[in-house]
C-alpha cells in the first residue's frame, strides 16, 4: 500500500470549527482559500478538498465559496497539490459537469478529482424548486449520475437510457491528456452509499471515526463485488496535536467550550438535514469537534501519539488523511513541521 498521504479542507465555510474562535475570524473569501491552499502545496500536503454547498449550512446569512470556480481558479495557480472538488448530482447535470471536469482536468495537467455526495441540505434544494428525493432514490440517480459522468470523463461516446437520465451518441474533447480519467471519490456510509462506492469509486471517503469502525466500515465495501482495481480509503479528521498529551487535551477541552457558543447553528444544521443520513446518526454516536467526523478520529495528543495513530489507521487501510485545524493555517503549519516528519519516519523504519 502506498505510504500515507496528507490532505487539507479548503475553508468554504470560513471555519472547520468554532464560528466564534478569537484567532480563527470567519472568512470563507476566495482570497482566504487562495493563501491556504497554496501554502498547503508550499508545506507539502499532497490534496485538497473543497466542498460544495450553495449557501452555507452553519446559517445563511454567512458566506460560502463557491467550489467549481475556485477549483479551476485553484487548478491554474498550484503545481502539485491535488484538487478533489465536491459535487451533489442534484445540482448539475452529468454531461455539464464531466465538461466542467475534463476542463479543470487539463487546466491542472492530471491533478483534479471529483467526490460525489449525496446531498443532505434540503435548503439548498427544495427553496430552488429542485425536487429532493427520498434517501435510497437519491442513490439511483446519483448511479445513473455518475455512470455518464465516468464514460465521459473517460472520452467515451456515451449513449445512455436510465429512469432519470437519457443520454444519446455524446462524447466530450478534449479527454484527460495526462491519464485515462479523473479520480472518482465517493462519499456516504449507508449500505446504498456503500454499493455505489464498491461499483464506481476509486477511493471511498470515510467521516472521522474510532478505529474498530473504520475497521469495520472498510470489511463491508472490501466484501462487496468488485470489477477493476480494489477500492482505495481515505477518512476526515480534526487535529489537536501539542508536544504533550495533556496540552492536547487541554486545547480540546478549550474546543468544547468555544463549541457550546454554536449551539445555535448546529441545530440549524441538524434540523434541516435528510434525518436518513447515516453520517448524522454517526455524529451523535460519537460527538465530535470539526465537521465529518471530526476528532472522533481520535487525532488528539502528543506529536508522537497522532502520528502513531495515524499509522494504525494506514495499517487498517487508509491512504489519504483529510485534516481539518483550528485556528486553520497555523495548526496546519504545526502539523507539517511536527507531525508528518514522524509518519514518514515511522514508515521508513517499518518497510
Amino acid at each position: 500500500m502506498a505510504e500515507p498521504r496528507f490532505g487539507i479542507w479548503a475553508n468554504v465555510y470560513g471555519s472547520w470549527a468554532s464560528l466564534q474562535h478569537p484567532e480563527d475570524p470567519l472568512d470563507a473569501s476566495w482570497e482566504r482559500n487562495k493563501r491556504q491552499i497554496l501554502l498547503a502545496e508550499q508545506l507539502g500536503y499532497d490534496s485538497t478538498l473543497i466542498a460544495q454547498h450553495e449557501v452555507n449550512p452553519f446559517g445563511h446569512h454567512l458566506d460560502q465559496l463557491e467550489a467549481w470556480s475556485s477549483a479551476a481558479a485553484l487548478a491554474a495557480l498550484t503545481e502539485r497539490i491535488e484538487i478533489i472538488t465536491a459535487i451533489k448530482p442534484l445540482l448539475y447535470h452529468p454531461v455539464v459537469l464531466a465538461k466542467q471536469a475534463l476542463q479543470i482536468e487539463d487546466i491542472s495537467e492530471g491533478r483534479f478529482a471529483l467526490n460525489l455526495v449525496n446531498a443532505w441540505y434540503k435548503p439548498e434544494i427544495e427553496p430552488a424548486g429542485i425536487e429532493f428525493p427520498e434517501h435510497d432514490q437519491r442513490y439511483v440517480y446519483g448511479r445513473e449520475w455518475i455512470d455518464v459522468v465516468k464514460g465521459l470523463i473517460s472520452g467515451e461516446r456515451v449513449t445512455y437510457q436510465g429512469k432519470y437520465f437519457q443520454v444519446e451518441d455524446y462524447q466530450l474533447k478534449p479527454a484527460s491528456r495526462f491519464r485515462e480519467r479523473p479520480t472518482i471519490y465517493v462519499g456516504g456510509e449507508s449500505d446504498p452509499a456503500k454499493d455505489l462506492v464498491a461499483s464506481s469509486a476509486d477511493v471511498w471517503f470515510i467521516n472521522g471515526q474510532p478505529p474498530h469502525e473504520i475497521e469495520r466500515l472498510i470489511s463491508e465495501v472490501r466484501a462487496r463485488p468488485r470489477r477493476g482495481e480494489p477500492v482505495r480509503f481515505g477518512m476526515a479528521a480534526f487535529v489537536i496535536a501539542r508536544e504533550t498529551d495533556a496540552a492536547a487535551e487541554a486545547e480540546l477541552e478549550h474546543a468544547w467550550e468555544l463549541a457550546a457558543k454554536d449551539e445555535p447553528a448546529k441545530a440549524h444544521v441538524f434540523n434541516n438535514a435528510d434525518p436518513k443520513a447515516v453520517m448524522f446518526q454517526t455524529f451523535q454516536k460519537y460527538p465530535h469537534i470539526g465537521t465529518n467526523g471530526g476528532t472522533a478520529a481520535g487525532l488528539v495528543g502528543s506529536y508522537e501519539r497522532v502520528a502513531e495513530r495515524i499509522q494504525a489507521f494506514h495499517a487498517q487501510g487508509i491512504e489519504l488523511f483529510m485534516l481539518q485545524f483550528q485556528p486553520f493555517e497555523a495548526e496546519m503549519e504545526r502539523f507539517a513541521r511536527e507531525v508528518i516528519p514522524r509518519v514518514r519516519e515511522a514508515a521508513l523504519t517499518v518497510s
